[in-house]
């Protein structure tokens, strides 16, 4: 159940500046920097089926169709900007009143290493709120260096690490998943120097200038969730001059290490947990799980260490189950809480051989690998720039007995979610430099969106940029990563930002889903339980 390879994912982090802060396209020796438009790809129906639901198909083909493609040429290295160049993909989806028409609006999902490139019309078909940005403004998609369309490399996947055993996890099992991790991050890193020390946010924040100026901006107005938003900070520090209106949801770590970022979601989980067992012992009733909160945590922690002792099997799960389940139990959004406390629930009283119920529904097998994915469906993350770019900008790298005593810290700090973070390497063993950045304020609107309890991008980290960049906070009630364009309410406030550089001070966010709502918003969330306790 212990994941022996955490690639570093998500929602958060960073780039490299120094003595680059003033490159620019122009300042590099570039002149005229141009698009090259060119047909768009087509997809199988197999991958448009992937890519949009059944009821926005027709409307998402309809996009493809006036959708525009193209790429823009950069220097691999800014510093060196008449050596080799690599092409950044890009697409646009023009505005629809040409009339009223406020100029281009770049979209970043996160990542890092996210694809950006179907951004526009994946946004169009989130709900009708999102797709009024559409009106006035041309919505533009990118595939950042190292993803998708772009110029890439790929590490092979790492091989040989050690399963762990189920239950918690020994210092000696931890080495060798540690000396394995930092030997393919060595083997990685020196795959190809020269392409993977380019692969930074400073370096994709450049790249982006030279879209704006290649789109025949003056100014560029930008929306990025999670590592988009590091993305967007970064893109302001560097050219204070070229943003108009940025809107940045669930903000990003500000000052990275790996050991900070992997301590500041740790903490958020187990706040968030705080919420969760105050919400089950309101509702004893239903979970006979403690009737206050202090009585439902110690069930809670309890069964945790009961199951990392005495790991369960059930004959129609395809896993073992031990603690790290029923920590990410406690560790689910709001919108799963009703599924989560059910899956408590069914544990605590669960003889077997068969899981119970809902057990099943969430970890049980489905009969097989299923169809493999199309072939043309194109790249949604890459996990080589992933791995490059967090750990280009990652300062610890720390040693293997300072990453396991951070390790259990972190369990001991946060005893009803700690177990769902699993032992990594982090960076050790990179062997390129590592390139932090200094962000600072930059001109332009900027609309900084934190999520009040949200784990992957913690409420603070949205008021610690705020405290070095500036900006307007817009704080969202809920737990729910990225959800401003989720929610229709959320979503016109952004539209509004976009059409006139004014917004309020928040939303309610996701409310509360129908109990049992594992097809509906709980489920998309716990469906994915059964890939993280393998």
């Amino acid at each position: 159940m212990h994941t022996s390879k955490r690639w570093i994912a998500s929602a958060a982090l960073l780039g490299g500046v120094g003595a680059l802060l003033a490159a620019s396209p122009a300042a590099a020796g570039r002149a005229g920097p141009a698009v090259d438009w060119k047909p768009c790809p087509t997809y199988s129906d197999a991958a448009l089926r992937a890519l949009a639901p059944p009821d926005r198909l027709e409307q998402y083909k309809a996009l493809l169709g006036r959708m525009q493609c193209g790429t823009v040429t950069v220097p691999l290295d800014y510093r060196n900007p008449r050596g080799r160049q690599i092409t950044v993909a890009l697409t646009r989806l023009p505005a629809t009143d040409r009339t009223h028409r406020l100029g281009s609006l770049a979209l970043n999902p996160g990542g890092p290493g996210g694809s950006g490139y179907l951004m526009p019309p994946r946004v169009m078909i989130t709900n009708d709120t999102d797709a009024q940005l559409n009106e006035r403004y041309d919505l533009i998609g990118f595939d950042p260096r190292g993803v998708g369309y772009s110029t890439k490399v790929n590490c092979a996947p790492p091989t040989g690490a050690p399963e762990p055993p189920p239950g918690a996890l020994s210092k000696e099992t931890a080495r060798q998943l540690y000396v394995t991790e930092a030997a393919f991050n060595q083997t990685c890193g020196g795959s190809d120097p020269a392409f993977l020390s380019q692969l930074t946010t400073a370096n994709v924040a450049r790249d982006l200038d030279v879209m704006r100026a290649a789109l025949g901006e003056r100014k560029l107005n930008f929306l990025g969730v999670s590592w988009g938003t590091w993305l967007g900070v970064v893109y302001r520090t560097i050219f204070p001059h070229s943003v108009d209106r940025m809107l940045l949801d669930s903000v990003a770590i500000p000052r990275f290490t790996i050991p900070a970022f992997e301590d500041g979601r740790a903490a958020a989980a187990e706040r968030n947990a705080g919420r969760f067992v105050a919400w089950v012992a309101e509702r004893d009733a239903t979970y006979h799980l403690g009737s206050t909160a202090a009585q439902v945590r110690a069930t809670i922690i309890a069964m945790r260490e009961d199951f990392d002792a005495h790991p369960r099997q059930f004959t129609d799960v395809p896993m073992t189950l031990d603690g790290s389940l029923i920590a990410l139990a406690a560790a689910q959004e709001h919108p799963g809480w009703d599924v989560a406390a059910t899956v408590l629930a069914e544990l605590r009283t669960a003889t077997g051989p068969a899981a119970p119920p809902t057990v099943k529904e969430v970890l049980g097998d489905d009969g097989g690998p299923g169809e493999p994915p199309p072939a043309d469906l194109p790249e949604q993350a890459n996990r080589t720039m992933n791995q490059a770019a967090f750990c280009n900008e990652d300062t610890a790298r720390l040693g293997f007995e300072a990453d396991w005593a951070a390790y259990q810290r972190r369990l001991a700090d946060n005893p009803l979610t700690g177990r769902v973070n699993g032992f990594s390497a982090g960076c050790a063993g990179w062997p390129l430099p590592a390139q932090p950045v200094r962000i600072t304020p930059g001109g332009g609107r900027l609309v900084l969106v934190g999520h009040r309890w949200e784990t992957p991008s913690p409420y603070e980290w949205t008021w610690q940029t705020h405290a070095m960049v500036g900006g307007q906070v817009y704080t969202v009630e809920d737990d729910i990563h990225g959800s401003v364009l989720l929610v229709p309410e959320c979503a016109a406030d952004a539209v509004l930002f976009f059409d006139t550089g004014r917004i309020d001070a928040g939303c309610p966010g996701l409310g509360d889903p129908p109990p049992r709502a594992l097809s509906a918003t709980g489920g998309a969330a716990l469906r994915g339980w059964s890939a993280q306790v393998m």
